[in-house]
């Protein structure tokens, strides 16, 4: 098992290539299975969850094409098992998002019920809400979601589908399955995340009908066949925002090439306030951080709000920030496991339910940590580069399936940090 060993006290200077969005591009490859034609990908990030989803769409007998550029050809003509196996998708939620796609082209989808990173309740239930109420015959089984249409039906059928909670997913599920649906489709409360308007723009350049992407109120009207295209995916706001904080916590100055401020608002905010300087350049965004910032206390909410992907990096900048501060968590009751391991490098931190206070320290101590989901993993990355001494990032598994290549990255900035095993 590979771990990251981190030797801090270093700032970081230079350039970093933001990556693809792993949000974007795995929605977007199920989105290539609405197409007998073939849909070719840009900048796909080069992740274990990605590669887990390839693995998934080849065995249902989709031709890939995977290139060393991140560049994904994929070619669903010949799609001839519409299943998602629980081998195949034990460790990643984002497999449900097949669950659409196969059902609008095929009219039939098994797909197991869906693993990932443990940081609570993820429940499917407004997925097969949303999809019943297009006509969809649902049963939950032994691990599996069966879905069918009724005898009869070829299609799915046009609905007004009102979630009881924002789901990211749901949105994306509901977008592509209302693409070949039979009439007007509109989601209510619908999820604004920047990955949605681009999963949209995708499947309008496939010849889907859709209005109002990007706002809470989505418009679909069906079509009978997509068609292929090429599509660049978005970048990664998370990896932006969480080399922002690595910079703003390390100190030093680095350009983010890619990096979109449109994308960040509320995490940009919080770095000004704190003291960090972040502007907008010609096709990416520059930090620049010096001494300690003053820590600022957030409440994560959904897009455009903080996000809940951002909450455990900008603890870690946080924990060695000067005065006091109050981190709020509202999407996921778990998502406080990486606290233990801060202390254990000398953050004051408590914990009393959803909000977790802060006292600034001047300084953390290098010791042996341990990853327990993908966000908790970059923050751990981060306190290691600004703590004394040696840190152990272990279980860095949770840290591949979100971030193409960190530490080489971060190496290339001017931090001290390898991988080994």
């Amino acid at each position: 098992m590979d771990k990251l060993l981190i030797r801090g006290g270093r700032s970081l200077h230079g350039e970093v290539l933001i990556s693809g969005a792993k949000n974007a591009a795995l929605p977007e490859l199920c989105a290539t299975l609405l197409s007998a034609e073939p849909v070719t990908l840009r900048n796909v990030p080069r992740l274990q969850d990605v590669s887990t989803m390839l693995k998934l769409i080849r065995n249902m007998g989709v031709l890939v094409d995977h290139q060393e550029d991140g560049t994904v050809r994929i070619d669903a003509r010949g799609l001839s098992s519409p299943e998602a196996p629980y081998e195949l998708v034990k460790t990643m939620r984002a497999s449900v998002l097949a669950l659409g796609p196969l059902l609008a082209r095929f009219g039939e989808a098994t797909v197991s019920l869906p693993g990932g990173c443990a940081i609570g309740s993820r429940p499917v239930d407004q997925h097969l809400k949303g999809l019943t109420a297009m006509g969809a015959e649902i049963k939950v089984e032994h691990g599996y979601m069966i879905a069918r249409l009724p005898k009869g039906r070829t299609r799915l059928q046009g609905a007004r589908i009102a979630t009881d909670m924002v789901t990211v997913t749901g949105t994306e599920n509901f977008l592509m399955a209302a693409a070949l649906a039979e009439g007007e489709t509109i989601l209510e409360n619908a999820a604004q995340e920047p990955e949605i308007p681009d999963l949209a723009e995708m499947l309008i350049q496939m010849g889907a009908k859709i209005e109002g992407h990007g706002s809470s109120r989505i418009r679909i009207q069906g079509v009978e066949a997509l068609h292929g295209c090429t599509h660049q995916v978005v970048a990664d706001r998370i990896e932006a925002g969480t080399f922002l904080c690595a910079v703003a916590a390390a100190g030093g100055d680095v350009v983010l090439k890619h990096g979109r401020m449109d994308h960040l608002e509320a995490v940009v905010e919080k770095l000004r306030d704190a003291g960090a300087k972040v502007t907008a350049v010609d096709g990416g965004v520059r930090v620049q951080s010096q001494g300690r910032l003053k820590a600022q206390s957030f409440r994560t909410t959904e897009y455009p709000g903080f996000p809940t992907d951002m909450q455990a990096q900008f603890m870690a900048l946080n924990s060695i920030s000067h005065g006091h501060s109050m981190v709020t968590e509202t999407i996921f009751e778990n998502r406080f496991m990486h606290v233990n391991e801060m202390v254990r490098l000398g953050a004051n931190i408590q914990i009393d339910g959803k909000v977790a206070v802060l006292e600034g320290v001047e300084k953390l101590s290098g010791a042996t940590v341990m990853a327990t989901d993908l966000r908790a993993s970059a923050s751990l990355v981060i306190a290691g580069l600004v703590a004394d001494g040696e840190t152990v990032v272990d279980r860095i598994y949770h840290l591949d399936r979100g971030y193409d290549q960190m530490e080489a990255k971060l190496r290339g900035i001017g931090a001290d940090i390898e991988r080994f095993k």
